[in-house]
């Protein structure tokens, strides 16, 4: 990224924050639904969903933006072990609420937004530079240039 340029202003959206805190980094976003019990590889943080656009991509150490989670509720167990092992991702930022999610985040303990003013899917790519504040409920985007 050393040629990467910064285009236009950056963009900031709205939202309600589940799990305080700050964080900031690259972005890894899909268009999909993640399952965790049998689509996340803990130990590691990576997607191993068989049909998943992110497989053998790691969430480690990323920006993870997705619509939601899927599957049982091993999706807290298995993120939890992600938090244990050091694979989390920095934050979460996600369309669509539910209890598998919304209790994922708070295992892993990363600043979480969610309930946004315009759809994160529409605006961020993978590779974006993305700051997730949990506590003010705002995920502020810039995009890059190369």
């Amino acid at each position: 990224m050393n040629d990467a340029v910064f285009i236009d202003a950056p963009i900031t959206l709205r939202g309600r924050g589940i799990v305080p805190g700050v964080a900031e980094g690259k972005a890894l976003v899909t268009r999909e639904t993640i399952s965790g019990w049998g689509g996340v590889a803990p130990m590691s943080g990576t997607i191993i969903e068989s049909r998943h656009e992110l497989r053998g991509q790691s969430f480690a150490g990323k920006i993870l933006v997705f619509p939601g989670a899927k599957g049982s509720s091993g999706w807290s167990s298995i993120f939890h072990t992600a938090r244990l092992a050091g694979t989390a991702p920095l934050a979460l930022v996600f369309n669509v609420m539910t209890t598998k999610v919304a209790l994922g985040a708070v295992v892993m303990r990363v600043p979480s937004v969610t309930e946004l003013d315009r759809d994160p899917l529409e605006l961020i790519d993978t590779g974006d530079r993305v700051r997730v504040d949990g506590d003010a409920g705002t995920v502020t985007i810039w995009k890059f240039s190369v």
